[in-house]
């Protein structure tokens, strides 16, 4: 058999399941490995034309990454089967690559390479979870893929500060060499998620048949649900600007409430979060009626958005201790983001009973979470918004949280009432 075609493994579906679940976190952790550990640096002093030098790389990947999502929404929701690992093997490639010449150009020319890394990568998401969706064991795998971005945050962060630690790797060559720690693994596991075998005919009752989407498939579906795909695309966009904060610049939130050198902080904080998202997600998978996981979806996401909010004004007021807070605001927002990635559009689509795929969903929802990640990094860089990124974050996430609890609620309503008048139409 050759890397790409390998029989696919044989068993039940608790059995299959168990092994997508297994196959697809460690994939996406391996990919991860190839993306984010240059935010272990802070580049201090650097600037460029008066702006802060790191948040012009992270604004230049956020922007590959936005338009990737953008050319995704077309390419994934039309994605057939065949080549998929040679896709998610080429897309690594040329993101490692990209860091490569990273540390070779000279700043600020190497600013374009972090868009040519954010541009690949913004691509792997939907062709992982294609591997998955459909299936009646989904929620669950899609939690633990989902989930897998929690703890790859953590975990390649700190490997990067490891290697900058111990082996007194510059700023500049961390990402290429983290890559290089990633490379072997995610060869195996690129070879392992090929042999996750196609949904049985029980996965397509319980979850329709997922097909590619053409332009006429993704209007017609849009229209269908336009006013709540519009609030769920609102309260995703919410929600990973928060997440991107977050991630992209924690070391620098660690630095300013006192936490330096201390790469273990990293995993430290996101471990917990995984483990409880995925038992709270992955259960899901208990409930056979698509309808009821999906409006439980909502309640998920408001008590997301209630946690984050709460605990951030309690580190304001001084009430709650810095680890505590970046860890219970984390498990907040993932509350939010994770069910967007995993379950939420996985059994919408069951609910309705609508053909199609959960990448168009899902890619239509990033591209516009993109473009408000973006411009908020842009807005505080151009306006010269002279708060502290500890300042920034926990203030920002209590405004927005509560604008995305108001949409959530708009959004249940929406989505029940609409699927009320289908039943008794």
């Amino acid at each position: 058999m050759s890397l790409f075609k390998p029989a696919h493994i044989r068993g039940n579906s608790l059995q299959i399941g168990l092994y997508a679940a297994i196959t697809v976190f460690l994939t996406y952790t391996m990919v991860f490995g190839f993306r984010k550990s240059f935010t272990v640096a802070t580049f201090d002093g650097m600037t460029i034309a008066g702006y802060s030098y790191k948040t012009v790389l992270v604004i230049s990947q956020m922007l590959g990454y936005m338009l990737a999502k953008f050319y995704g929404i077309k390419y994934i929701s039309e994605l057939r089967r065949h080549g998929r690992g040679r896709i998610i093997l080429i897309l690594t490639l040329i993101a490692w690559l990209s860091w490569l010449f990273f540390a070779l150009v000279p700043a600020p020319y190497n600013i374009l390479f972090l868009f040519i890394n954010g541009f690949p990568l913004g691509m792997l998401w939907g062709v992982v979870f294609s591997y998955v969706e459909g299936r009646r064991s989904t929620d669950f795998i899609g939690a633990t893929l989902a989930v897998s971005f929690i703890f790859a945050s953590g975990f390649v962060k700190t490997v990067g500060a490891w290697l900058m630690l111990n082996f007194n790797i510059t700023e500049f060559w961390v990402p290429f060499y983290t890559g290089l720690v990633f490379a072997s693994p995610l060869l195996l596991f690129v070879y392992l998620i090929e042999k996750i075998p196609v949904p049985d005919d029980e996965d397509i009752t319980y979850r329709m048949n997922r097909v590619p989407m053409l332009a006429a498939d993704r209007k017609k579906f849009v229209r269908m649900f336009f006013p709540g795909l519009a609030a769920c695309i609102l309260i995703y966009t919410f929600a990973t600007i928060f997440r991107d904060m977050r991630d992209n610049f924690s070391a620098e939130m660690w630095k300013e409430m006192g936490f330096f050198d201390k790469p273990d902080l990293f995993a430290r904080t996101e471990t917990p979060i995984t483990i409880i998202i995925l038992v709270l997600i992955g259960s899901m998978v208990m409930i056979k009626d698509s309808f009821k996981a999906f409006m439980l979806s909502h309640i998920f996401i408001g008590i997301g958005f209630v946690l984050a909010g709460v605990c951030s004004f309690l580190f304001i007021t001084g009430a709650m201790a810095p680890v505590w807070w970046m860890t219970l605001v984390g498990l907040g927002l993932y509350m939010v983001y994770i069910p967007f990635n995993s379950v939420f559009f996985e059994r919408m689509i069951a609910s309705f009973k609508h053909t199609g795929n959960v990448g168009f969903l899902i890619y239509l929802a990033d591209s516009f979470g993109y473009v408000g990640s973006v411009g908020v990094m842009l807005s505080k860089e151009i306006f010269k918004v002279q708060l502290n990124w500890v300042t920034f974050f926990s203030n920002s996430v209590i405004g927005l949280s509560v604008a995305g609890l108001a949409l959530t609620v708009f959004s249940f309503i929406y989505f029940y009432a609409k699927y009320k008048s289908l039943v008794f139409k």
